[in-house]
């Protein structure tokens, strides 16, 4: 299997990179509720969060194929991709719709690792994937807009120095389609925290920094838009296929470490005299994981073809997505009954990727959501919602 793979070399140095980082590393950071800072600078220095940046801006200028096996292995070898993946995607907005100052200002010194950008602003407390409804607002006042309203879920605000925000700048009555009127901003975070936006943490079952956001007037520079003033929901949904196609290679690495761990597990372990992977009862569930994760990972590698190559992608990244969310969960639920009461021991990993892989079922697209895309778009199915 491990022959198979592909960008054999990228694995073999991500790797070699991990081994710093061994099962301990990511269990103390779990228990304390802390973020992998070492993990994460050394993923930054080493250049993997910047394999999309062009090599004009000090990337390396390499597609999604690639960024997909960075976010891939940092699961497989252990760790958790949702402490750093959002700079993958966020910086795909920057850098296909900012200005020539905008990237040139910004990008080097995120591929260089001055600054990170692994925060966005979308979600409302009352509209959730109901984008359009979004009521926080960015009224154009000189040289600045003044933004009022609120966010939650947003992640890694606290180990980030730029965010994207999404916020109305034409209100939804003025507009033709609901889609319109949305606007695209970077916000410095060091600037703005404190200045006019607060910062509460949402303590949750993954130890995934997350939080809500309030805006009372903040202020952000009009150069701060990025594109065009409206155009912002355009802008985000453009990000979007990247995003899910990063999380299903995400999910794989999961899946494939639950895989790995629990059929060493089932040599090693005796009961009555002999290995329990012996039993088909065991056997089954690990060979239908293992199969299960091989087909999602040909989806994953579908997307990124088409994406890479600047094709609609739609369908492939959101199927991907599911097939790898789908095929982690199951994987995960298999390794907790391969290791029966040791499942659910901290040290041995498999209850901590247990709660980690089981956000992907709800985030960042629920899976319900994702057969009402394949329904509509593929099926030619009337529209549910």
């Amino acid at each position: 299997m491990m022959n198979q793979e592909r960008y054999p070399e990228l694995r073999a140095a991500l790797r070699d990179l991990f081994k710093r980082f061994p099962d301990e590393y990511f269990r103390k950071i779990d228990d304390a509720r802390a973020y992998p800072e070492a993990c994460v600078d050394a993923l930054t220095r080493a250049g993997w969060l910047a394999v999309m940046i062009p090599q004009e801006y000090g990337g390396a200028g390499l597609g999604l194929a690639e960024a997909s096996v960075v976010m891939e292995e940092v699961n497989r070898c252990g760790g958790n991709a949702g402490a750093c993946h959002g700079q993958m995607y966020n910086m795909g907005t920057l850098l296909r719709h900012g200005s020539d100052e905008q990237k040139r200002r910004y990008l080097p010194k995120i591929a260089s690792g001055d600054l990170r950008l692994q925060s966005m602003g979308v979600t409302e407390p009352t509209t959730g994937t109901d984008t359009t409804k979004i009521k926080t607002t960015a009224v154009k006042q000189g040289d600045r807009y003044v933004v009022n309203g609120q966010k939650v879920w947003i992640s890694r605000i606290q180990h980030s120095d730029l965010m994207i925000l999404l916020a109305r700048t034409t209100p939804l009555k003025d507009v033709k389609r609901k889609s319109e009127g949305m606007s695209i901003f970077i916000v410095d975070l060091h600037q703005a925290i404190g200045q006019g936006m607060t910062v509460n943490p949402i303590r949750n079952m993954v130890n995934h920094e997350t939080n809500e956001l309030f805006f009372d007037n903040l202020e952000i520079p009009a150069e701060n838009l990025i594109g065009e003033e409206g155009k912002g929901f355009k802008y985000i949904l453009d990000g979007l296929n990247a995003e899910r196609t990063l999380i299903a290679a995400e999910c794989i690495g999961d899946a494939r470490w639950f895989v790995e761990r629990s059929a060493r597990y089932a040599r090693e372990r005796r009961v009555f005299d002999r290995p329990i992977g012996q039993n088909q009862g065991v056997q089954f569930p690990l060979a239908e994981a293992h199969i299960e994760t091989e087909a999602a990972d040909l989806m994953r590698w579908r997307a990124c073809e088409l994406f890479d190559a600047h094709q609609p992608c739609g369908a492939e990244a959101n199927m991907a997505k599911y097939l790898a969310a789908k095929a982690s969960w199951e994987a995960a639920n298999t390794a907790i009954q391969t290791h029966g009461g040791f499942g659910f021991a901290c040290e041995y990993d498999i209850e901590r990727k247990f709660r980690e892989t089981r956000l992907y079922q709800v985030a960042p697209i629920s899976t319900n959501l994702i057969l009402s895309y394949v329904a509509e778009h593929v099926l030619e199915l009337p529209r549910s919602f």
